[in-house]
């Protein structure tokens, strides 16, 4: 009886123990059935919520190229380091790990993730090197990611620095052509749907939602073997004439182009830690200067078309000076009789003061104003100054007079090189471009074609043995230009010990193809005239720049010796 009673209980036992496995069992299976079936759309939101992200599919900006394709500017990927403060808050005793291998300071990071412990994204370092990256990615410390973007790259460095510019961290356009042309370069970033795991780590694309579109090519009227000729000559010659500043420009008489334009001294745009904001000026477009005797040529134009004189009409430009009202204009020497070429060659002050005062302030203002002066050339840079033409009703004498030979008239590097354009062009005036071939250049005619041929060659006289500027000359070409030895304004007058070098010129006379403007200031090695100073760098990278170009000589070659005589500062 007793064994049969332990028999059932036992029995007893086992039934409920299946029962209760059976039972545990369709519980399993219900919430299966609920899990997969029943509730399987607001789990799958759940889950979505909790792992499925949009993120951003970064566009590369276009890349600037110089007028042959060459590249200036190109965007590279990059990774950026981010972490997710409340991820890594559990993390603090990698934090040190992983600030030494980024060089940050530990306490500047601690702070900062401390102070905004409630978000959830925080830039560490942008831009870091593909091999830093991976040493990141190694750690694999909860909190800390990767992300994609891009770093601009200047292949040129500090040659095209001026012109070409730059972008900042999040590659936009900060400075010169980067930042004219945004919206042409910058790219539109796409998107996707993503699933991530519990380490944000991308484990499965779901959806393209846009794609990301590139930025647009932007190609340059630029001539990076021109560019780089002008940077090393006026590198060369700031060093030796131990100068300020100096910018030099190049153009394409036939379109307007600018194929090169440098400033001294330049920056490196990858390297902007100590760089200060004078270094980043484009001085050729932004800053103005006095052009002293580089205006004569424009004032002669003007006596020519009044018909009151001709080329050969006889100026007096004895004793060597002259009074104006109460002031006294002067030459370096007596030159004696002159004509109108002879002002030119030998740069007179006496004998364009004497033009200047016998013709009506009005058509000298509005062929300067013609020629445009007093305005933007419009190139589109940013920051391009106007320059300085006052009002010819405010001129009296001594104004006039002085003006003729280049005071109290400011100008861009760009705007003087844009109207001794107009006198290669034969009076045709082109609008200016830092693009190649982008449209058609305006242009208008501001001077009778035989004006200009006639200033022309006697800007020819000017290079010669007997003129200014005889290290103008470049063996082979015909040569033509302008020197300019310039005052500096300083407070109460003009210093008698500081002084601007400057030329204008172009090449080759009997067809020109190239315009050069070289401005050098404040030289101060013992020279100074513009003949001896900017007419060599003048005449070293036109040389360069014509065998480029392969522009046919038109001169048999210079045999003489070439020396730089004085002028009288204007």
């Amino acid at each position: 009886m007793n064994r049969a009673h332990k028999q059932t209980g036992y029995q007893g036992r086992r039934l409920f123990l299946l029962m209760c496995m059976g039972l545990a069992a369709m519980l399993l299976v219900w919430k299966a059935v609920c899990l997969q079936v029943l509730d399987k759309e607001f789990l799958l939101t759940q889950g979505q919520a909790r792992h499925l992200r949009v993120v951003d599919l970064p566009a590369h900006r276009g890349m600037i190229q110089d007028r042959n394709g060459e590249p200036l500017a190109i965007s590279t990927p990059v990774e950026s380091v981010w972490v997710n403060p409340q991820e890594l808050a559990d993390e603090q005793q990698r934090i040190p790990e992983l600030t030494r291998l980024l060089s940050l300071k530990h306490a500047s990071v601690k702070s900062t993730l401390a102070s905004r412990a409630d978000r959830e994204f925080i830039y560490l370092r942008r831009h870091v090197d593909p091999a830093l990256a991976a040493e990141v990615e190694a750690l694999d410390i909860p909190g800390v990611y990767l992300q994609r973007e891009y770093r601009r790259y200047y292949p040129d460095g500090e040659i095209a620095a001026h012109v070409v510019g730059f972008t900042n961290v999040d590659d936009l356009g900060q400075e010169g052509l980067e930042l004219a042309y945004e919206d042409w370069l910058k790219g539109e970033p796409g998107a996707k749907r993503v699933i991530k795991d519990g380490k944000s780590h991308i484990i499965e694309d779901v959806e393209s939602i846009s794609r990301p579109s590139p930025g647009k090519d932007l190609r340059l009227s630029i001539d990076r073997r021109i560019q780089y000729l002008a940077y090393r000559e006026l590198k060369a010659i700031l060093q030796e004439h131990k100068a300020q500043t100096a910018s030099a420009v190049v153009l394409d008489v036939k379109s307007g182009e600018v194929l090169a334009m440098v400033n001294q001294p330049s920056f490196n745009p990858h390297n902007r830690q100590n760089l200060r904001s004078n270094d980043m000026r484009n001085r050729a477009v932004t800053d103005v200067f006095e052009p002293g005797s580089t205006m004569k040529p424009f004032v002669v134009a003007t006596a020519l078309q009044s018909g009151r004189y001709l080329p050969n009409t006889p100026v007096s430009t004895a004793p060597g000076w002259m009074r104006v009202g109460v002031n006294t204009v002067r030459d370096v020497h007596d030159y004696g009789q002159l004509d109108v070429a002879g002002v030119i060659r030998k740069s007179s002050n006496v004998g364009m003061a004497k033009i200047a005062l016998s013709l009506p302030a009005e058509e000298i203002w509005t062929q300067l104003s013609d020629m445009g002066f007093g305005v933007q050339t419009f190139s589109g840079f940013p920051g391009e100054a106007s320059g300085l033409l006052p009002h010819y009703a405010g001129w009296n004498a001594i104004e006039t007079a002085t003006l003729s030979f280049g005071y109290g008239v400011s100008v861009t590097p760009l705007q003087l090189a844009q109207a001794y354009a107009v006198l290669a062009a034969d009076g045709v005036k082109r609008s200016i471009s830092f693009l190649h071939g982008a449209e058609a250049a305006e242009e208008h005619r501001v001077m009778p074609a035989r004006i200009a041929q006639q200033v022309r060659s006697m800007l020819e006289q000017a290079v010669g043995p007997d003129g200014t500027a005889p290290l103008a000359r470049i063996p082979g070409f015909r040569v033509a230009g302008k020197t300019g030895t310039v005052r500096k304004s300083v407070a109460g007058g003009y210093s008698d010990n500081q002084y601007l070098s400057v030329f204008a010129g172009m090449a080759p006379v009997s067809d020109p193809r190239l315009v050069m403007v070289v401005m050098v200031d404040r030289p101060a090695n013992g020279k100074y005239y513009g003949g001896q100073v900017a007419a060599p760098v003048f005449a070293r990278v036109m040389a360069g720049a014509l065998r480029l170009l392969a522009v046919t000589p038109d001169n048999v070659p210079l045999l003489q010796t070439r020396r730089g005589d004085g002028e009288e500062p204007a």
